[in-house]
C-alpha cells in the first residue's frame, strides 16, 4: 500500500500552482481589484460572491461559507478524495508524488483495497468471457449486436458466467475479501445469514469506469430469462450513479480533443456508436441526466447533446435532462436535443442510416433555447394574450434556474419576443424580491478590533501575511494550553519562522483534519480595514496585548490560590515579578 504524501510536499505543491488556475479552469473568474470572482459553483446564486485569493491560495463563499485550498476544490468540486486531488496538481505542475515508507494515514485507505478488488472482479469477467465453457453463448450475442473483438475489449467487456458462486469463490478467499465483496455489492449476504451469493449471474459485464480509469462498478445485461434484463451495481464508497457516466473515460482515451458528447440511453447504444467510429458517446447509469453528471460532462466539453426517442416517454425524459441542464449552463456551455423517429434507438439509428448522416444529425440538434420554447408553446394558444401570459408565467421559474450570463439574457430577450412584451421589465420580474445578503462588492471586511480576541486578531494577520512571522525574534510569552488559541498561535509562528515562503493555502493544509483546521479556515478570509497599515508593528503590539492578558490572568489565578492557602516561596516570588512587570508597563 503506498505510503504518506510528505507534508514537506504539499508545501512545494502548493507554491508551485495557482490556485486561480485550476479554479478558473472549471469556474470562470473575473478579476476584481486583488482578487477574482465568480458565482458560487457550490450553491446557486445571481450576485458572485465567491473570491479567491491569488495571494493568499485561498477561495472563499460569503454566500455559503465554502472555502479552502487547492486541494480543497478539486476534492469538493470534482468528488476526489485527497491524494487523488494531490496527484492532479502534481500532474499539473509536473512533479511525481513522493510517498515515505509505512502505511498511508489519507482517506485513499479505506477504498484504495475497493479499487483493487473491483479491478480484479474485471479480470475475472474478461477472463470468463475467453476461457469459460458457457462463454459461446456471451460471445455470440456480442456478434449478433454487430460488436468486433477490438471494441469490446477496448470497453473491458466481460462474461459472469451461471452459478451462485463463481466470483465468491474466486475473490472471496477469507473474511476480510468476502466482507469487500460484500461492501461493493459484487455479491449479497442472504436473509438467513446462510452465506453470500454472487449478484451477477449468466451476464454479459460491462464495467464502469471512473475518470481515473478504475473500476468502480459494473452493468450486466442478462442472457438468459433472469431480470431485470440490465443490472447495474449498487451504490457504495467508490461507485455514485449520478456522478459516474459508462463510456466517458473511454471516450476520453479514443479521441485526443473531444469538442462534443452525445449522451444515450444504454451501454450498447455507447458501443454500437464506438463500432461505427463514433467515439463520443456516454450513457448514464439507469438513472437522469443529473447535474453532476453535467458538471463532469461540461468540464470535458463545451457541447453535450442529449439523445432520446422521439416518443412521448423519450420527449419527457429529455425534459428532465433540460430542468437538470438549466443551474450549469453558464457561457461558452452548449446544450442540444436529438429526437429519434419513434421506435428507433442509437445502435439501429446508426446501422440503418450509417455514421456520416446520423452524425449530420447531431450536429443539427435542437438547441435547448428552441426545445424549451418550443415545449412550451405547444402546449398553449401563443396568437392570444392569455397564452402568452401563461408562457411567461411557465418560462419564468425555469429561466430563473440560469446562472447570471449572456445567455440568460438572450433567454430573457427570446421570450419577450415571443410574448410580445418589454425584455427589460421582463427581466425585472425575474429577479428575486429581494437579495438575502449584500452582494459580494459591499460586504465589510472583518473589523480588525470588532469581535475577535488579541490571539485570533494576530492568527489572522499571519494567515493574511505569513512573511510578518519573520519580523518576530521572541515571543514575550509562553505558550500556554490555558489560554484560549495560544498554543496555536505559537505552533503557526514556529512553522511560519521554520518555513519561510508558505502561502495562505500551504498553511492551512499542514492542519487539514485537525479540529483547528475549522478555526483557521475562518481566519484566513480576513483582511485589513486599510491598505497602509503597519501590519509587523500590529503583530507586534498585539503580542504584548496578549503578554500582558496572560500576566493579568496568572495574577489573578494566584491572587485567588492566596485566599485558599498559603502560597509557597516560589509563587510567592512569581507574584511579585509579575505584579513589578504590570507596573512597569502601567
Amino acid at each position: 500500500m503506498p505510503g504518506r504524501i510528505p507534508q514537506a510536499f504539499i508545501d512545494e505543491l502548493l507554491t508551485r500552482v495557482d490556485i486561480v488556475d485550476v479554479i478558473d479552469a472549471r469556474v470562470p473568474l473575473k478579476k476584481a481589484g486583488r482578487e477574482y470572482k465568480a458565482c458560487c459553483p457550490f450553491h446557486n446564486e445571481k450576485t458572485p460572491s465567491f473570491t479567491v485569493s491569488q495571494v493568499k491560495q485561498f477561495y472563499h463563499c460569503f454566500g455559503c461559507g465554502a472555502h479552502g485550498t487547492a486541494i480543497s476544490f478539486l476534492m469538493e468540486y470534482e468528488h476526489m478524495e485527497f491524494p487523488e486531488a494531490v496527484e492532479d496538481l502534481a500532474h499539473l505542475a509536473g512533479l511525481e508524488v513522493p510517498r515515505e515508507a509505512g502505511s498511508d494515514t489519507t482517506p485513499q485507505t479505506t477504498t484504495q483495497p475497493l479499487y483493487d478488488l473491483l479491478e480484479a472482479a474485471a479480470r475475472f469477467y474478461r477472463q470468463q468471457l475467453r476461457t469459460h465453457p458457457e462463454a459461446s453463448r456471451a460471445v455470440d450475442y456480442l456478434k449478433a449486436r454487430g460488436l468486433t473483438g477490438e471494441v469490446s475489449a477496448h470497453f473491458g467487456i466481460g462474461f459472469a458466467p451461471p452459478g451462485w458462486d463463481n466470483l465468491t469463490k474466486a475473490l472471496g478467499k477469507d473474511k476480510t475479501a468476502l466482507a469487500s465483496l460484500v461492501e461493493t455489492g459484487l455479491v449479497i449476504e442472504r436473509n438467513d445469514g446462510s452465506g453470500v451469493y454472487d449478484r451477477f449471474r449468466d451476464r454479459i459485464q460491462f464495467p464502469i469506469h471512473d475518470r481515473r480509469g478504475r473500476t468502480v462498478g459494473f452493468g450486466g445485461r442478462v442472457l438468459g430469462d433472469d431480470t431485470p434484463k440490465y443490472l447495474n451495481s449498487p451504490e457504495s464508497s467508490v461507485f455514485h450513479k449520478g456522478r459516474e457516466l459508462y463510456g466517458l473515460f473511454e471516450a476520453r482515451k479514443a479521441v485526443r480533443k473531444l469538442e462534443r458528447i452525445l449522451v444515450v440511453e444504454g451501454y450498447m447504444d455507447v458501443l454500437a456508436l464506438a463500432q461505427f467510429d463514433i467515439n463520443y458517446a456516454v450513457a448514464t447509469l439507469g438513472t437522469a441526466t443529473t447535474p453532476d453528471h453535467l458538471e463532469h460532462l461540461y468540464r470535458t466539453v463545451p457541447e453535450v447533446v442529449f439523445c432520446f426517442d422521439g416518443d412521448r416517454a423519450g420527449r419527457a425524459a429529455a425534459w428532465r435532462a433540460l430542468e437538470n441542464a438549466l443551474p450549469v449552463l453558464r457561457d461558452g456551455r452548449e446544450a442540444r436535443f436529438l429526437f429519434l423517429p419513434e421506435g428507433e434507438d442509437p445502435d439501429t439509428q446508426v446501422r440503418k442510416i450509417g455514421k456520416q448522416a446520423l452524425e449530420q444529425r447531431i450536429a443539427e440538434a435542437v438547441p435547448l433555447s428552441d426545445f424549451l420554447f418550443d415545449h412550451l408553446a405547444s402546449q398553449l394558444d401563443t396568437s392570444s394574450i392569455d397564452g402568452r401570459a401563461r408562457l411567461v408565467d411557465q418560462a419564468r421559474p425555469l429561466l430563473s434556474r440560469l446562472p447570471d450570463s449572456i445567455f440568460r439574457q438572450m433567454m430573457i430577450e427570446r421570450l419577450a419576443e415571443i410574448a410580445h412584451t418589454d425584455p427589460v421589465r421582463l427581466s425585472k420580474r425575474l429577479e428575486p424580491a429581494h437579495e438575502s445578503r449584500p452582494p459580494a462588492d459591499t460586504l465589510p471586511s472583518a473589523p480588525a478590533r470588532q469581535g475577535k480576541s488579541p490571539v485570533r486578531e494576530a492568527i489572522a494577520l499571519l494567515l493574511y501575511q505569513p512573511a510578518l512571522a519573520g519580523a518576530i525574534d521572541e515571543l514575550p510569552f509562553q505558550a500556554q494550553d490555558s489560554v484560549p488559541g495560544v498554543a496555536l498561535l505559537t505552533e503557526l509562528l514556529e512553522l511560519l519562522q521554520h518555513r519561510p515562503g508558505l502561502n495562505t493555502g500551504a498553511i492551512l493544509e499542514h492542519w487539514r483534519g485537525k479540529e483547528e483546521a475549522r478555526h483557521l479556515n475562518k481566519l484566513a478570509h480576513w483582511k485589513p480595514l486599510a491598505e497602509d497599515l503597519d501590519l509587523a508593528a500590529e503583530l507586534r503590539g498585539l503580542l504584548e496585548q496578549i503578554a500582558q492578558q496572560m500576566t493579568e490572568r496568572r495574577i489573578s489565578q494566584l491572587l485567588e490560590n492566596e485566599h485558599q492557602r498559603p502560597l509557597d516561596d516560589e509563587e510567592k516570588h512569581e507574584l511579585k515579578k509579575l505584579l513589578m512587570a504590570r507596573r512597569a508597563g502601567s
